[in-house]
């Protein structure tokens, strides 16, 4: 208890440093710029969105693996496995071609819950069997099912789109932590502040699902409740990062791992702390991405998948070799 005591002390000690190095790393190196000038003071502006929308981003898609993997009680379970962020993705290449953004900043991140919600209905209703609460082995084998077809339908969408939308969504499927403007940012951090907040509340039943439905269902949960509760309130912060920030795979994966091995299994710490230890990994990622191949930058989701691939297959491997996947 004591060690995870001091886990959480260091990454809150930690976050105002990492977060103040990524605010100074730039294309000359580390340093501010010139704020005296008009262009110095666009820039730290610039800095400060991409690093607060990385810190936020990052925070929420590694809430959203924590919960994933506590509903399904699967290691390798994160928001890409039930679809959703394929579905938010699809959405917001819609959006995004057909114009309606221009609409207003709310727009981009509610058609992509939107997509997301409806995506993860349908996964649902694929793997019931109409006899209650759908089973964990249903649940993912529809969601890679439907994540595989809202993948496609992106690459349709892709393939026939006008040239001068190509480049931005495909820029935006690869990960660009650079909001269009300050009022996409504010929209989708609201949204997704509110729903890991939320999902903090939800704790105690998080840790109670751990061990089973039918273990939760006689310690009092009401575990269907739960379960669309958790499942929709990540889908939302999952549809508001994905909105703001494009798909960025893997950080549901590695961060929730990472964290439980220092802090714990108990949700009170776990979510609080993978939103911190998140925020930073993606905020380092952007740092490295705008910064390795000045004055080229790299989409933020290529480091992370460079990062989150090999874990992947360390997990996957170990998990074998240990008798825990079949």
């Amino acid at each position: 208890m004591k060690n995870r005591n001091i886990a959480i002390l260091l990454m809150c000690l930690a976050t105002p440093l990492v977060v103040a190095v990524c605010l100074l790393a730039g294309a000359s190196g580390l340093g501010l710029p010139d704020l005296s000038t008009g262009i110095g003071n666009a820039i730290f502006s610039l800095r400060k969105s991409r690093v607060l929308g990385g810190f936020l981003v990052g925070a929420s898609l590694s809430c959203s693996g924590v919960v994933f993997q506590a509903l399904l009680r699967n290691p390798l379970a994160e928001p890409y496995v039930l679809g959703v962020s394929s579905g938010a993705g699809l959405g917001a290449a819609i959006a995004i071609l057909s114009g309606i953004t221009a609409a207003g900043a709310f727009v981009l991140p509610v058609i992509a819950f939107v997509a997301a919600a409806l995506t993860l209905m349908l996964v649902f209703t694929l793997a019931s069997d109409g006899e209650g609460t759908p089973s964990v082995y249903s649940l993912i084998l529809s969601g890679v099912i439907i994540s595989s077809v809202c993948s496609s339908l992106l690459m349709f969408l892709i393939a026939i789109a006008p040239v001068e939308g190509l480049h931005s969504v495909v820029w935006w499927m690869l990960g660009n932590l650079q909001p269009a403007d300050s009022t996409l940012l504010k929209a989708c951090s609201g949204f997704m502040i509110a729903g890991g907040v939320a999902l903090w509340f939800l704790s105690p039943e998080l840790n109670a699902m751990t061990l089973g439905s039918e273990t939760a269902h006689h310690l009092g949960i009401r575990t269907g409740l739960v379960l669309c509760a958790g499942l929709g309130l990540a889908t939302l912060v999952t549809a508001a990062a994905v909105g703001l920030a494009g798909l960025i795979g893997f950080v549901g994966l590695i961060i929730p791992h990472v964290v439980r091995s220092l802090v714990g299994p108990d949700h009170r710490r776990l979510i609080p702390a993978s939103a911190l230890a998140g925020g930073m990994f993606l905020a380092v990622c952007d740092a490295i991405a705008r910064t390795v191949l000045s004055p080229r930058e790299i989409p933020v989701g290529v480091i992370t998948a460079i990062c989150g691939g090999p874990f992947f297959l360390f997990i996957l491997r170990s998990r074998r070799k240990r008798g825990w996947i079949e």
